[in-house]
């Protein structure tokens, strides 16, 4: 099974990312992700979907994507190099005999502590999902109370053509 992202443009309507998954949900086909905000058009919303499978699957999905009314564009984003990155946020207990050694564990995978409490701090860290997934195992040992993620967004590097 192969991972892929998609890159969805909709009109930005009530309802389409319901449609959306929703045609997803009904054909059997999981979605790992999604995340969906404004695009560069106003009017236009841009969903990021990672899904798993072959390539059948992909093919079936981006024509049962085009067959939705408010579905502009649907792009294959992993077929092409391509930026991804997600951002995790993620309370850790940190008394404050342990807090330097959780900012030891910041500075190396460049987060940042974005507050912090008596007994706790949140973290926040910025980059591909093998990043999060590698500081979510360091920070374990000192005990996460509570991890949220975004899923994540992608689009294709620049080419070398202007």
């Amino acid at each position: 099974m192969i991972k892929h992202t998609i890159a969805v443009l909709v009109n930005d309507q009530p309802g389409v990312l319901q449609r959306v998954s929703g045609l997803f949900g009904r054909r059997g086909f999981n979605i790992e992700s999604i995340t969906v905000g404004a695009s560069e058009e106003a009017g236009l919303s841009r969903m990021v979907i990672v899904t798993t499978g072959d390539e059948k699957l992909l093919e079936q999905v981006s024509k049962q994507l085009y067959k939705l009314i408010d579905v502009i564009k649907v792009v294959d984003v992993s077929s092409s190099p391509m930026v991804a990155r997600e951002l995790g946020l993620i309370k850790v207990s940190a008394d404050p005999s342990v807090r330097p050694e959780i900012l030891g564990v910041v500075d190396t995978f460049r987060a940042a502590v974005v507050d912090i409490g008596p007994a706790n701090m949140i973290v926040q860290v910025v980059g591909d999902s093998d990043k999060i997934d590698a500081m979510i195992e360091l920070l374990k040992p000192y005990g996460i109370r509570e991890l949220t993620r975004t899923g994540l967004t992608a689009m294709n590097r620049s080419s070398l053509r202007a």
